[in-house]
């Protein structure tokens, strides 16, 4: 999905892309390279201006819609997706940062003059110019970096670090382009002009002092913006390449039917998807501490646009040679991704830059609930609160954490609703979405773990909602004080993935059924007391719809647990053997033949509950606090990039599901982020465990490696196979979601 979320956005996203279809359709682009480059203004600016896209971000005093700047970033990124051409992100780049400054006379008639329609170029501090009081004014000197839209500014916002001065310290400039005369360069995108400043002494009056701009503030704000052009450039070539491999034919067939084709389809969908979270992300954390928009800004920065020339690289190649022709437009967007990657990358990079900052903080994930009931946190608050009193646990099983172990205060928070608190009441309190994040808030805020079910979070929710009422008093209270601990009984030696295709059989006894088969990689089969088990009962038809739901009482006769010792030496899978186990009547939930309806409503189920999308993915928790203690034995930048590049994609992925979760709470319905996330959650598992092993050398010899890193490298292969390998996760996206061919 492009940054949008809101009806809205969505709307505003829209007439940015009709202005763009009427205005500047890549015919016109591709006829007008040479002007463009030279600094001329497109022929449209002045129905861009009267259409007010360039201020939707500006307040109404200065001449502006009066927007945010994450409005302006929904603009923008439709802007990518269309090539719009010109100075319009420079432009609207300069503005915001200027529109942040302190008010006075000078910032505020530039400001007007740049609601007026005037286009304009941001240098930032660092880029290679210098400045010295002199008189009442200043002295600019040096030679810029390349400085996209300087040649066709009117307005020129200048950022530089003052001779002596701290080097996060600098002075702000609006000054008139006529005053300078820039150097002409040839960029790469030739849809955009691009110049250098080079400066001997430049005699700036006093009054082209801007005041009040926070330099840190400044950069991350263009780079979110580059950032939010970079996600809608993705998402243009993957739509084009995707929708190329469905009509181009090879062998007498679609070629997005070839399963190689299908998964660098759905790879440049995820990878799209993330840029498109981490630059919604990036523009939300402008309003946020600079702490803040140094985590979120850091990510976009990978994700999107370091990522963004891979992913059109990616994508054409799926157009085979006509993508390397000078006709196709694809190489218009390669060219750009690689141009705004260029401009906005700091020294060292985005990943050494955001691996320094994730050592030092973490990203608020915090919402801000407009719907919220404050007599409900009251309440919640007072709960855990009496919660805490309240001893922990007695009798506890080994190795079990306080999120799911039993006791009095566990027994406590079951009653009141506050252990699965979406299930419906009696056993919860039907939880809305604002509710479900309100109560992770509290318990968050007091360090207390929230209660899981486990297993029991697929499980009981599916009898609730097809089991009899003696099914829910049975086990449901049971469940929710940690009585209870289910294993799923599902994937078998030939039936993993496919899992229709289980033979596990149950024939009807006289007041029952006899289950006989085998089952495989059964987390927690070892310690569970109750198991949720897919049989056949009727081979005679699809094998769909031959199947049938049961709950198995896991000490019954008949049942074998056999742990599966793994690669890291540990036992956390289990094979179950199931030889004549007899299960009565009324442990058969639905009827026989619904098990497969009954099984979707089980992986459903952890839809409903969003308590897991308020916090971050965690692939590089263990990489982070390895460089927080112990030596590594590469140079510090290059330990750093490493963990800026997990880092990010965790950061991209806790965007991703906080999406999901304002959709929610917006009403709409669910998106394909779930699937997104699996896929993208085990290749980023799989890129950081991979990289960080480098940074220990010889010390990675060892089964006990430093910060559990060789252990969770050993213990990969789990994420990538487990609840549907990669691949078939894959043909997934790229059948569902994507409309690919089978």
């Amino acid at each position: 999905m492009p940054i949008p979320i809101t009806d809205e956005h969505h709307e505003l996203a829209a007439a940015t892309r009709g202005f763009a279809e009427r205005h500047a359709p890549t015919a016109w682009t591709r006829s007008a390279f040479e002007p463009l480059a030279g600094g001329g203004r497109p022929a449209f600016w002045e129905a861009l201006v009267a259409q007010g896209l360039h201020a939707i971000h500006l307040d109404e005093d200065a001449g502006g819609q009066g927007g945010t700047v994450l409005d302006l970033a929904v603009v923008v990124e439709q802007a990518g997706h269309s090539l719009l051409p010109g100075p319009f992100t420079p432009t609207v780049a300069a503005s915001a940062v200027l529109s942040a400054a302190q008010p006075g006379p000078w910032r505020d008639e530039m400001l007007a003059r740049l609601a007026a329609g005037a286009p304009a170029a941001i240098v930032l501090p660092g880029s290679g110019l210098s400045v010295r009081a002199a008189g009442e004014g200043w002295l600019l000197s040096g030679r810029s970096v390349p400085v996209l839209g300087l040649l066709s500014a009117e307005i020129v916002l200048v950022g530089v670090t003052e001779s002596g001065a701290e080097a996060d310290s600098a002075v702000w400039f609006a000054l008139e382009a006529g005053t300078l005369t820039p150097v002409v360069e040839v960029g790469t995108d030739l849809t955009r002009d691009l110049g250098r400043l080079e400066l001997g002494d430049l005699d700036v009056p006093g009054d082209a002092l801007v005041e009040g701009i926070d330099s840190a503030t400044a950069g991350s704000t263009v780079a979110a913006l580059y950032a939010a052009e970079a996600s809608g450039l993705a998402r243009w070539v993957r739509e084009a390449a995707i929708d190329y491999v469905k009509v181009r034919e090879q062998f007498g067939v679609p070629v997005g039917s070839f399963q190689a084709v299908k998964h660098k389809a759905a790879r440049l969908f995820i990878s799209s998807e993330l840029a498109a979270a981490a630059a919604w992300d990036a523009a939300r954390s402008l309003t946020q501490s600079v702490e803040q928009q140094s985590l979120a800004v850091g990510a976009a920065g990978v994700v999107a646009l370091d990522a963004a020339a891979e992913t059109v690289i990616g994508a054409t190649t799926m157009f085979g040679g006509i993508g390397f022709t000078w006709e196709h437009d694809i190489h218009l967007y390669m060219r750009r991704a690689m141009s705004i990657a260029a401009l906005s990358r700091p020294v060292g990079g985005w990943d050494r830059q955001l691996g320094e900052a994730a050592l030092a903080h973490e990203r608020d994930v915090s919402f801000e609930l407009l719907d919220e009931e404050p007599a409900f946190r009251e309440w919640v608050a007072r709960t855990l609160d009496e919660a805490l009193t309240i001893s922990v646990a007695e009798g506890t099983r080994e190795g079990w954490s306080g999120a799911v172990a039993p006791g009095p205060r566990r027994s406590f928070l079951a009653e009141n609703g506050l252990v699965s608190s979406h299930w419906p009441k009696p056993w919860g309190l039907g939880a809305t979405p604002v509710e479900q994040i309100v109560i992770a808030e509290e318990y968050a805020a007091r360090n207390l773990p929230q209660p899981s079910t486990v297993i029991g979070e697929w499980a009981v929710p599916t009898i609730l909602a097809h089991g009899t009422d003696a099914q829910a008093e049975r086990f449901a209270r049971a469940t929710l004080r940690g009585d209870i601990v289910w294993c799923q009984l599902f994937s078998e030696p030939g039936a993993g993935s496919d899992l229709a295709g289980l033979s596990t059989r149950a024939v009807k006894q006289d007041d029952g059924w006899l289950i006989n088969g085998q089952k495989v990689w059964t987390s927690s089969a070892h310690e569970a007391d109750w198991g949720i088990c897919l049989a056949r009962t009727d081979p005679s038809v699809p094998k769909h719809r031959g199947l049938t739901y049961f709950l198995i009482d896991m000490r019954s006769p008949g049942v074998e647990v056999r742990p599966l010792k793994q690669s890291t030496g540990h036992s956390e899978f289990n094979e179950v053997f199931l030889t004549d186990v007899f299960v009565p009547d009324d442990l058969m939930v639905g009827e026989p033949g619904q098990g497969w309806r009954l099984t979707a409503t089980t992986l459903a189920n952890e839809r409903l509950s969003i308590g897991s999308g308020l916090g971050a993915h965690k692939t590089s928790d263990a990489l982070r606090e390895l460089l927080r203690k112990e030596p590594v034995a590469v140079a510090r930048d290059q330990a750093l990039s490493v963990l800026g590049r997990a880092f990010a994609l965790d950061l991209a992925l806790l965007a991703l599901n906080r999406r999901e979760l304002f959709r929610r709470l917006s009403g709409l319905e669910p998106g394909a982020s779930s699937s997104v996330a699996k896929v993208a959650s085990a290749l980023a598992a799989q890129q950081t465990h991979t990289a960080a092993l480098g940074l220990l050398g010889a010390e990675g010899s060892l089964d006990d490696a430093p910060g559990g890193l060789v252990q969770n490298a050993l213990s990969l292969p789990s994420s990538l196979v487990g609840g549907g390998t990669v691949e078939i996760q894959l043909n997934i996206i790229a059948e569902r979601i994507l409309g690919l061919p089978r």
